[in-house]
């Protein structure tokens, strides 16, 4: 990539044509004098020379919109550009499974039944299996990991507070049993409810609708339940009503908020309060099958992290809950008591590491009923490695214990301990439950390799072969057959099949991800020829004031060709036109062709229109800019530098060390960048300069060091690392002493940002007032709100009740929010620049004005936005990540200087900088590239309840703190030190926002090859995915800000800095 160092080249075509105008003007001006027009000695402008001016500024603002509303376009055009190769590679690389309409039949078992009962093949006898009860009483206990429920020999507050479920079933083995509970990725509730009802595996592409409740339509247990004509009762989590409409008796079901984390107690006390008296004998009649579902450990553990009291009153509370509700239960009716997924360390989940797939499940009979198939086995396993269970397991269990059919797309297989007997001794009833499970994996497998157009394998030890080796031992009278062996050949036949379905579902659309590759390579290439530069291209920059008072003189004049003549003005319209041109002339006829000829891939059409619009693109700018390949490559140190950040980042994806450490890796390269300016800035001609270059490199260089401080470490890093941001490793609140961080920021922060104004003189106007008092009083108040969830969280302030202080919690966080986002934005707009005028008289007859503030006056105010952004992502940052915001923007200032004083502002360096210090501090606000880091409990920070859009933009800006204030600095790195006469704000502004989008698209690019060059890897799923998943949300994210925000910003900066001083050009 080129030098964008405007300063070392000459405009010399502009210069001349501008140059031979003025002295053709100039000669008739003396024509005019010679002939003896009279002299004007009054320096004041004449009323035709101020209609002239006023014309001219109007004509010149008329033009800067239009070329905001283009550069705004091609924008626009560039996400959708990212939004279709990103979608590409996703729809061939995210596991989708087709999901078979087919329904299991009372009347239709896969297979002849190999026992005999009364009342065969019916719902009062058992359907495929004898029934064993005639109701269910399921209560999930949401988050309720395995290691909860087992004795353990340490002092963690998580553990040894629920032991009834293990005691039982040492106790009562025959009315017990507790086992581990493994879920399959990836671990969100509704994907574990569709796991839990339907036997099936979840995929990625479902987690996408984990907020939005998508209702099952495949066979599932309630399905079959509600057609057997049971009648179900909920109590709990309103998940189930959203994914189930319609099932539940309307009357006595009771639903509650799902989402509020806030809230341990709520949903929890519903359930209590509900299901006993379900329980009484003259309600019984009611249901068939009760589901109470309880968040309460779940919200502990999003709320406080295990390691704290509240886990420890929650699980208590639940221990006595299910002791007295096993005193509820009559001979008829299963209890079973289970966890849908655990927590990892602070409390979170949606990944796949053990904590959170180690879930536990219970079943309590008051009959004698279950058995072990080994005498050790009754005593539950100390970990969860030791006889896990699968939960779809669960699923032909519970269907056969009741009678029911089981579903359609089933994968599980009966859990040995309800089938074997109290003695551990009936193999023909396990057997008779595994064959005819067996028979329905296998009708299911059949159907779904029909309906894709798959071949079955015949070859040894392959699902065929091991179903006839199975069907092989059913011979002779039910006497005398193996059961033992037979359910053993079952069992093998089920555990293949299953691997082979997770292998068939982890194929990928290599086609569709090629083409998305190929989307977002093309891409990254017309980006890049954008931000490349030529000479005229740099006129745009140049501050020239002998040049622009001739441009002026002309244009009031009327002898300039006007405002549009120079052609960084029209460049980016001539862009936008010819990509519209372009997916036009492709778009078009490909969907027309597609919808008569009934082609349904509508991806594949937008991946043509995308494609034909960048190649039109590509083609404006080899012409309108007379580029090359060649004009790619760097020409200074800086810009090789640049290049090699941007690349061994994007080729370190390819290791999964790499990632997982990217985190530290990122200190590194910025503490290389300000090594450099450092060496730099001794070779400035002045000391003061040398001495400012260097303190300011050095402080960006020990601001990250300070930053990096701040840890949350992702499993895979340890032992060797160390989590500060949270209390402790298994805790998701702030440690006391951290709550000194919002005050010191409160002290510090609003002073930092005055030293830095006022060496330009530029703390004048509204910047005494916005940064001093309103941008102080909302750190304050941001400080206050973290002090009273400290207080909530330990228990400090008794007194109050907990509403009440969540109340007032609520109300001081919209408090700076709407300082922040509301009157910061109408401040922004509608403020006028950071200058003061000083008029001295230097004698009795002349005056001198000196204006304040003026060399900064497009950077001084513009720094009013990313002041407020940082605001509120202060507030909706824990302390160490709202320490970790402030040191960030303090980063940002300095490398403004640093990129200034050392003549590097219009270098690519400080764009690829800035995104690097974005990624950097994603971390440092206690995140990593894993789901389970999500902060979700930062949506009811200024809120009681989930509401949209906004929970969603909460969290938003909590998660994305760092890419989002990186991305509002941008033009901070073009205008800093910047008068009011600099041309081509809005371009250059363009420009170095297409560097930083570049850093972030390279990166999505490269996680999204690697992602699909490694698809077979043993940590696609832990980190490699995740990774890929990360990077395309800040593109698009990077993209959609830098659009409303970023732009939006410069072009009301320019308009009230031209409204004083007139446009420039």
């Amino acid at each position: 990539m080129p030098s964008r160092n405007a300063r070392s080249k000459d405009p010399e075509s502009e210069y001349r044509a501008i140059a031979a105008q003025w002295a053709r003007a100039k000669k008739l001006k003396e024509l005019e004098d010679s002939k003896g027009k009279p002299d004007e000695t009054n320096n004041k402008p004449t009323a035709e020379e101020g209609t002239h001016r006023a014309a001219l500024d109007a004509r010149r603002k008329t033009a800067f919109q239009r070329r905001l509303y283009w550069t705004t376009g091609f924008w626009l055009w560039l996400l959708c550009m990212h939004i279709v190769g990103i979608v590409l590679f996703t729809s061939g690389f995210l596991l989708t499974r087709l999901v078979l309409d087919d329904r299991s039949e009372c009347g239709s078992p896969p297979n002849a039944p190999l026992l005999e009962w009364k009342a065969k093949g019916t719902v009062e006898g058992g359907c495929w299996h004898p029934k064993t009860f005639d109701k269910a009483v399921i209560v999930l206990i949401d988050a309720l990991r395995y290691d909860f429920t087992v004795p353990v020999d340490d002092d963690e507050a998580f553990h040894n507070a629920f032991p009834f479920l293990y005691e039982s079933s040492v106790q009562s083995p025959r009315n017990a049993f507790l086992r581990p509970f493994i879920a399959d990725p990836p671990t969100s509730t509704l994907q574990r409810l569709k796991g839990l009802t339907t036997g099936t595996l979840p995929t990625f592409m479902d987690i996408g609708s984990s907020f939005a409740g998508t209702a099952i339509e495949e066979d599932n247990l309630l399905m079959q339940w509600r057609d057997q004509g049971k009648r179900i009762v909920h109590l709990g989590d309103d998940t189930w009503t959203s994914i189930f409409p319609g099932y539940f008796q309307p009357n006595i079901s009771r639903a509650y908020d799902s989402f509020n984390v806030w809230d341990l107690h709520t949903v929890d006390n519903g359930v209590l309060d509900h299901i006993f008296p379900l329980m009484k004998p003259d309600q019984k009649p009611q249901w068939d099958v009760l589901i109470g579902h309880l968040l309460g450990v779940d919200h502990a553990g999003h709320r406080y992290g295990p390691n704290h009291a509240a886990m420890t009153a929650k699980l208590q509370q639940m221990d006595n809950f299910i002791r007295n509700l096993t005193q509820e239960i009559d001979d008829d009716t299963l209890l079973v008591v289970m966890g849908d997924h655990g927590m990892d360390g602070k409390g979170d989940h949606g990944g796949e590491s053990d904590d959170e797939v180690e879930a536990a499940l219970w079943m309590y009979s008051k009959k004698p009923i279950f058995g072990r198939t080994q005498p050790e086995f009754k005593t539950p396993p100390a970990t969860a490695k030791i006889r896990p269970v699968n939960q779809i397991d669960l699923v032909p269990t519970l269907a056969l214990l009741l009678g029911i059919p089981i579903p359609y797309n089933n994968l599980g297989r009966p859990i040995e301990e309800a089938f074997v007997g109290p003695k551990g001794n009936a193999w023909n009833h396990l057997a008779a439950a595994s064959s005819v499970t067996s028979a329905g994996v296998r009708r299911y497998q059949a159907s779904y390799f029909q309906a894709r157009g798959i071949e079955q394998s015949t070859k040894p030890g392959s699902p065929n072969s091991l179903w006839s080796d199975a069907e092989a031992l059913v011979t002779g009278g039910a006497r005398n057959k193996p059961w033992e062996a037979l359910y053993k050949a079952h069992t093998a036949y089920q555990e293949e099949t299953l691997r082979i379905c997770k292998e068939l579902w982890a194929s990928f659309d290599i086609p569709k991800m090629i083409l998305g590759i190929v989307v977002m390579a093309f891409g990254v290439a017309v980006l890049l020829l954008y931000v490349s530069r030529d000479e005229d291209d740099d006129f745009a920059v140049l501050d020239d004031v002998e040049l622009d008072f001739a441009e002026n003189s002309l244009e009031l004049q009327n002898l300039a060709t006007g405002p549009e003549a120079t052609s960084y003005k029209t460049f980016t319209r001539s862009l936008v036109k010819s990509s519209l041109l372009g997916a036009a002339l492709v778009g078009v006829p490909g969907s027309v062709l597609a919808k008569v000829m009934e082609f349904d891939d509508w991806l594949s059409v937008a991946a043509a229109t995308a494609i034909g619009s960048m190649t039109a693109a590509t083609v404006a700018l080899l012409r309108i800019k007379g580029s090359y390949v060649l004009n790619l490559l760097p020409n200074t140190f800086w810009g090789w530098l640049s290049v090699i950040f941007t690349l061994s980042q994007s080729i370190g994806f390819a290791s999964n060390s790499y990632t997982i450490w990217e985190d530290s890796i990122s200190l590194f390269f910025l503490s290389t960048f300000g090594f450099a300016s450092a060496v730099t800035a001794l070779q400035r001609p002045s000391i003061a300069e040398r001495t400012l270059g260097v303190y300011n490199s050095v402080l960006f260089v020990l601001l990250g060091r300070l930053a990096s401080f701040s840890k949350l470490c992702r499993d895979e890093q340890m032992p060797y690392c160390t989590s500060t941001y949270y209390a402790s490793a298994n805790s998701s609140t702030s440690a006391t002493w951290q709550l000194a961080i919002p005050f010191a920021i409160f002290l510090i922060l609003p002073s930092i940002i005055r030293s830095y104004m006022s060496t330009s003189r530029s703390y004048e106007g509204l910047a005494p007032i916005w940064i001093g008092y309103v941008f102080r009083g909302g750190l304050f108040l941001a400080a206050a709100y973290w002090t009273l969830d400290a207080a909530g969280n330990n228990n400090w302030l008794t007194s109050i009740p907990e509403q009440m202080l969540k109340t007032i919690q609520v109300s001081v966080a919209q408090s700076v929010l709407a300082l922040a986002l509301v009157a910061g934005t109408m401040a922004f707009v509608y403020a006028s620049p950071c200058i003061s005028i000083l008029t001295t008289s230097a004698g009795a007859r002349t005056a001198q004005m000196v204006v304040l503030g003026y060399g900064n006056a497009n950077g001084a105010r513009y720094l009013l936005l990313p002041i407020n952004i940082a605001a509120a992502c202060i507030l909706l940052s824990k302390p160490m990540g709202g320490g970790a915001i402030a040191l960030m923007l303090w980063q940002v200032l300095a490398l403004a200087e640093v990129l200034d004083l050392n003549d590097l502002a219009t270098e690519t360096i400080g764009p690829v900088a800035l995104a690097l210090l974005g990624n950097f501090h994603y971390f440092k606000t206690g995140h990593q590239a894993v789901l389970a880091s999500i902060q979700w409990d930062s949506a009811f920070i200024p809120l009681f309840t989930i509401r949209y859009p906004w929970s969603p933009l909460v969290v938003a800006l909590n998660t994305f703190a760092g890419q989002i204030l990186a991305t509002v600095a941008v033009p901070l790195l073009v205008l800093w030190k910047t008068s009011p006469k600099r041309k081509g704000v809005l371009e250059s502004v363009s420009r170095a926002l297409g560097v930083f989008v570049a850093y972030y698209a390279v990166e999505s690019l490269a996680t999204m090859a690697w992602a699909g060059y490694l698809r077979r890897h043993l940590m696609l799923y832990r980190v490699f995915n995740p990774r890929f998943m990360m990077a395309a949300a800040v593109l698009l994210l990077v993209d959609l800000v830098g659009v409303f925000v970023t732009l939006s910003g410069v072009g009301a900066n320019v308009l009230a800095i031209s409204d004083v001083f007139g446009y420039a050009d």
